[in-house]
């Protein structure tokens, strides 16, 4: 087997380098004519050679710039009657794909298929929407492949890429008005330039629903954005949650909190004292709910009155939907239901449905709205870009599930999705984790402000995170799990002495994360403790012997200042809470062990 694996491994690289030098040859060869970078070459190259195209035809289908609306090359096979989109990405890294993703997505789709040019379209796409044009009677299926080096199947895995994979295909509405009565199929896909797929999304259709809305009106937001407020039936939400399932409730905050909630109990009550008790009238409904929230690709008034809704998805009351979803299916085998199917079709609710609005704008509106339980303002950070990118980068690194989602881990099936790992690294606790490195403690004492303060936030969860070795990160983290523990390690060495230490619980973890990080013996640690959520007695012991060795002698520093051991005589320990405490240990520990201060932001 291993024989086997070098094998595969040599002959991996083997075609790794016969690329590279097809690429560096034929950029040499073309870049003073067509520009572009080596990139667009390895799009020119994989075009000859998957579909034995000639160069003088792959040269026009291939883009040689910058400006390309996520769209790097097209082509259509008559034969199989597919039209083929591609992204090219000469890397075996598959994050470089998000931001292709997006172009794609919010201009790129449209524009091929919308029929309104825009403006800054370049040769390629005006090729490519001549030659869809040209064939639109003969394509099948429209098939939007993404090229790398990598493996097809890991990309298929990232959070951030299966997200962003979504919102395209919700795209599909401009294919099927393009294509008009006939069904075109939207299959989207990552492969290997070696010829290796990942698992195929079919997207036969739109998902799109009829639904009964009363009272209707639309108002307009800052940039073109629309809110239609009205009144919707609970019912048709019931139908669409059982159609689309958890994809549903992809952008809302949390998974459903379920029935023994407070506020779930009380939904669960009032719909059976209003459909089987008849002790409230279905209209009370609406008038004790906040509402739902929906973002959508489109809205629309149909003929008969009546609308339509194009990739709906729920951004606040989830709660309602589950707990009415519940109710029926715990009803649905007797008879009460059917006796009382015209109280249950006059069950309205409040509703806000916005459409033509960016993903940013959608965050923004997706925190404002779930205010309805009580939530955690981190918890409305939980589909942030930056938190999708962290949760897949702990999995490819170290196999750790990243909870960013509360309730989520309990959720998922641990084996299946490839965790080894019964603990999963908590997003609150994370944040703390970067705060403490940093030498923020005083941050600490509020954390709702930092994720209700866009500039705090973005500072504590920034680009660089991603830049961070993992094993690092887990390395700091899991000094919370045992801080009570090391707190009594150094209280035994004299218990009057270090009476007040419980205070200092967050200055004693940041210190022994520069200990650690300071360690000459860092890599090591980090293979041995950096890769699971285990609190293994060696790592325990390890951190003990420096609480005990070096940060019971920083404190000790600390507290006989002069300044410092007046207020523990009075009874005040705020100051062990300061970012200047942690700031005098550090620099007692670069005099003494030299010491910096070591950062979770970069390799």
């Amino acid at each position: 087997m291993t024989n086997l694996c070098c094998r595969q491994f040599e002959k991996f690289i083997f075609i790794m380098e016969t690329i590279d030098k097809l690429v560096d040859k034929t950029y040499l060869e073309l870049k003073n004519t067509y520009g572009g970078d080596k990139n667009s070459y390895f799009g020119l190259i994989y075009l000859e050679n998957e579909y034995r195209l000639p160069r003088a035809k792959a040269i026009n289908q291939i883009a040689f710039n910058n400006n390309d609306l996520g769209i790097d090359g097209f082509h259509f096979d008559l034969e199989r009657r597919n039209f083929y989109i591609f992204q090219f990405k000469n890397t075996t890294s598959h994050a470089v794909f998000k931001d292709s993703l997006i172009q794609l997505t919010e201009k790129g789709i449209e524009n091929v298929f919308s029929g309104i040019p825009d403006r800054t379209s370049n040769q390629l796409i005006k090729q490519l929407r001549s030659n869809i044009i040209e064939n639109r009677s003969l394509i099948n299926q429209v098939c939007i492949r993404f090229i790398f080096n990598g493996e097809p199947e890991e990309a298929e895995k990232s959070q951030v890429l299966d997200k962003l994979k979504e919102d395209l295909e919700n795209k599909k509405y401009y294919i099927d008005k393009f294509f008009g009565d006939r069904q075109v199929i939207l299959v989207a896909e990552f492969r290997s330039f070696s010829g290796k797929v990942g698992n195929v999304s079919n997207q036969q259709r739109t998902h799109t629903y009829k639904l009964s809305l009363k009272q209707v009106f639309p108002t307009h937001g800052p940039t073109n954005e629309v809110m239609h407020v009205g009144l919707i039936k609970l019912l048709d939400l019931f139908h669409i949650y059982k159609d689309m399932g958890k994809r549903f409730f992809e952008r809302n905050i949390r998974y459903g909190l379920g029935s023994g909630e407070a506020v779930n109990k009380a939904i669960m009550k009032s719909l059976k004292d209003i459909v089987f008790e008849g002790k409230e009238l279905p209209e009370n409904f609406m008038f004790n709910h906040n509402g739902v929230t929906l973002y959508a690709e489109i809205l629309r008034q149909n003929a008969d009155e009546n609308y339509s809704i194009i990739a709906p998805r729920i951004l606040n009351g989830a709660q309602t939907i589950t707990t009415f979803a519940e109710f029926i299916d715990s009803n649905i085998d007797g008879n009460k239901l059917k006796l009382n199917d015209k109280t249950l079709n006059s069950i309205y609710v409040l509703c806000k449905i916005i459409t033509q609005a960016n993903q940013d704008f959608i965050t923004r509106v997706t925190i404002c709205n779930n205010r309805q339980n009580p939530v955690e303002p981190w918890n409305l950070h939980a589909n942030d870009l930056i938190q999708l990118q962290l949760q897949d980068k702990f999995k490819e690194e170290v196999g750790i599930y990243y909870e960013r989602q509360e309730n989520a881990f309990e959720n998922i099936d641990v084996e299946e999705e490839g965790f080894i790992d019964a603990k999963a690294l908590e997003l609150l606790k994370m944040t703390q984790t970067f705060l403490i490195t940093e030498g923020n403690i005083q941050r600490i004492a509020n954390m709702r402000q930092i994720f209700e303060e866009e500039n705090l936030y973005n500072n504590v969860f920034s680009e660089n995170r991603l830049k961070a070795d993992c094993r690092y990160i887990v390395l700091c983290y899991k000094i919370h799990m045992r801080l009570r523990k090391l707190l009594g390690d150094i209280m035994d060495k004299g218990y009057n002495k270090y009476a007040y230490l419980p205070k200092a619980r967050h200055l004693l973890w940041a210190l022994l994360c520069q200990a650690v990080l300071n360690d000459d013996k860092l890599e090591e640690l980090a293979a041995q403790f950096g890769t699971n959520m285990i609190t293994s007695n060696a790592y325990i012991d390890y951190l003990s012997n420096l609480a005990t060795t070096r940060c019971r002698f920083l404190l000790s520093e600390l507290t006989n200042q002069e300044k410092y051991s007046s207020k523990i005589n009075e009874g005040n320990f705020s100051f062990l809470r300061t970012n200047a405490a942690f700031e005098f240990c550090m620099e007692t520990a670069k005099n003494k062990w030299n010491w910096t201060h070591k950062k979770l932001n970069s390799r």
